[in-house]
């Protein structure tokens, strides 16, 4: 049975009134969802962006200067060695050895190299045994003084030209262990 209430001034609505009111519709469902989905893609773009432009302003970021990459590295050519018994070379100990300069000068003396100076490094900490030449004609000379220095490395150094030094031998530590053993 459906009840009947008296008629009442609530139920008669003058013509004419706008709505009063807030009126809210429904949330969506998923509204809060897509409000995150926004925000974090947002987010990552931003992100992106500063990091690339950190990178192109450190110079970090290079396209230009990419090299192809290569099936397999390009040998480096070698100056064969050779004693040449005309070029004066010096010795430097460089370890704290007592007369290991002038043992490996009795080395390179027996092996045909003409030594001008054997006398102790600035540095008496030095690792490995490097034989320094002053130009790049020198060379060869030097890797002939290498071979008779076992685990001497060869690098060229122009600073010891300026000092009348055409190929300078550092003796390190390996050196000295094996001239001791």
């Amino acid at each position: 049975m459906v009840q009947k209430f008296p008629r009442d001034r609530f139920d008669s609505i003058p013509h004419g009134i706008e709505r009063v009111g807030a009126h809210r519709a429904p949330a969506r469902r998923g509204a809060r969802w897509i409000a995150f989905g926004w925000a974090a893609l947002a987010t990552v773009v931003l992100a992106g962006a500063g990091i690339a432009a950190v990178a192109v302003f450190n110079d970090r970021l290079n396209f230009d200067d990419v090299p192809a990459p290569s099936a397999s590295p390009t040998p480096v050519a070698t100056v064969p060695p050779t004693i040449a018994p005309d070029i004066p070379v010096t010795v430097l100990n460089g370890t704290t050895t007592s007369g290991l300069a002038a043992r490996a000068s009795e080395t390179l003396t027996a092996g045909g190299v003409t030594v001008g100076v054997a006398s102790n490094a600035d540095a008496s900490d030095l690792q490995e045994t490097v034989v320094y030449y002053a130009s790049p004609d020198l060379e060869g000379a030097a890797r002939g003084v290498a071979q008779l220095l076992p685990g001497a490395d060869v690098r060229l150094n122009e600073d010891f030209a300026a000092e009348g030094l055409q190929i300078v031998v550092v003796l390190g530590a390996d050196y000295a262990e094996q001239a001791a053993g």
